[in-house]
């Protein structure tokens, strides 16, 4: 599964991407509104759900013994919880019949401790209900539940609408705080290309739907100097107030199956220096970090000491960010759905030092649905238990999905640009769209790395 090669990049003037107010409240709830779909909200096998006229139908059984006998929930993906933190749960809801019922904010895992447990009473008139509360637990597996069972009488129906939890802490904790956006790079493939074609007939529409989007930059042995190369990046960023978003691509013996984009440091010393600057440049300025695609999920073509070094240099390279890089979010990539099982992956993030960094990357340059990439990353984090992490979802090439190709495949489309939410901690543009997957597919002829207008048109159009 070989990945982009970046290309150097040439010193610009700037662009700014206007983004809403990054200290809004972030939304946690995954469809509330149930306007056509009961997705991803779950239920017990006696409490079939339904959407009915615009809202969540739960047909009740009755003669339960406890109120967690009959109950329905949203835990896909996992709720990411903080201690003291301020929450907002909402709802509106009726039912057939007056019945107190009970719903929860909790850990989705025995002995499902409750950061919110609060009773409330429904009937047939719908009515509003609210809380506001502060978070006792820190976990990226939560979950919201409503508990119906257990009650005196029989089977009813229960109807809910509008579910929203809201984290209103500003910026929910991340470098947001520190900024106000993510930061669009002025000299991206993307904007370098446009800017020098100003005549060209794709150049509005490549300027439009990709150059003025937050994309990451790439940084690699053909960055030069690590520390002057990140310090000037992470230095625009500050100065402009932008989140910028990095990812770290020079471990040895990189895409080790023969894929396009080999290479890599030339040996464990050599990478270890370049990661401690690479940390080192970008020091207390606030920054998203993407620790080397592939390295955890290309195993197949390495030996069992080869395995043990890498591990032994992504390890070192979380520490380095943790230490040096004190509001830097880094994530450790794991892949795509189609690639590593998710509880093997876990395995390889806990060794690797997952537990010194914020969390982990899914789908960097692939094509998997948000959705896909959101389940796998749920799966991950089941099987890391009380070690899971908040993820972060790469949708630059995702918005048709994959076709089962990974190198320049044919009718793929740009995905949700850069945002905070949208069913992982953030949905990226890790892989920066109309750059090469190598010498393949409709990139036939166009290396690695290399920005192609006729690549970018396809993902915009999807053709």
């Amino acid at each position: 599964m070989p990945r982009l090669l970046a290309a150097a990049v040439l010193a610009l003037p700037l662009a700014l991407f206007a983004t809403p107010d990054a200290y809004a409240a972030t939304e946690l709830i995954t469809n509330g509104t149930f306007t056509s779909s009961t997705t991803p909200w779950w239920s017990t096998s006696n409490t079939p759900l339904s959407v009915d006229g615009g809202r969540l139908k739960a047909a009740v059984p009755g003669g339960t013994a406890n109120r967690w006998d009959a109950m329905f929930g949203e835990k896909s993906p996992a709720l990411t919880l903080h201690q003291n933190r301020s929450y907002t749960l909402s709802f509106d809801a009726s039912a057939t019949a007056t019945r107190a019922v009970r719903t929860t904010v909790q850990l989705n895992a025995d002995p499902y401790p409750a950061t919110l447990d609060q009773l409330f009473t429904v009937d047939t008139t719908a009515r509003h209900f609210s809380w506001t509360f502060t978070g006792t637990l820190e976990t990226a597996n939560g979950e919201i539940t409503f508990q119906l069972g257990g009650l005196t009488g029989g089977a009813y129906t229960f109807w809910i609408d509008n579910v929203s939890l809201v984290d209103n802490t500003a910026g929910s904790g991340s470098p947001l705080d520190l900024t106000s956006g993510f930061y669009v790079d002025p000299d991206s493939n993307p904007a370098v290309w446009v800017r020098n074609n100003g005549g060209d007939s794709r150049t509005a529409q490549i300027n439009s739907a990709i150059a003025t989007k937050p994309m990451a930059r790439w940084f690699g042995a053909w960055s030069g100097d690590i520390g002057t190369a990140v310090g000037s990046f992470i230095g625009a960023a500050d100065a402009a107030d932008k989140l910028p978003v990095l990812v770290a691509y020079n471990i040895p013996g990189r895409d080790a199956c023969g894929g396009h984009s080999g290479g890599g440091a030339g040996s464990a010393d050599a990478y270890k220096t370049w990661i401690a600057a690479f940390a080192t440049a970008i020091g207390s300025r606030p920054a998203v970090v993407i620790i080397e695609p592939d390295s955890l999920a290309d195993f197949n073509c390495m030996d069992t000491a080869a395995i043990a070094t890498r591990n032994d240099m992504i390890l070192y390279a979380t520490r380095q960010f943790h230490d040096k890089a004190p509001n830097t979010w880094a994530y450790l990539d794991a892949g795509n759905p189609g690639w590593v099982a998710a509880g093997t992956m876990a395995g390889r993030l806990s060794a690797a030092g997952l537990a010194n960094i914020r969390g982990f990357s899914i789908n960097v340059s692939n094509y998997y649905t948000t959705s896909d990439d959101v389940a796998y990353g749920t799966a991950v984090n089941t099987s890391l238990g009380s070690a899971a992490k908040p993820f972060v979802v790469d949708t630059s090439r995702n918005g048709n999905g994959t076709n089962g190709e990974w190198c320049n495949p044919a009718g793929r489309k740009l995905g949700v640009p850069a945002q905070v939410g949208g069913g992982a901690e953030m949905l990226l543009w890790l892989k920066v769209p109309g750059d090469s997957d190598g010498d393949c597919g409709i990139g036939a002829g166009i290396p690695a790395g290399q920005f192609s207008p006729d690549l970018a048109v396809h993902l915009i159009t999807g053709s």
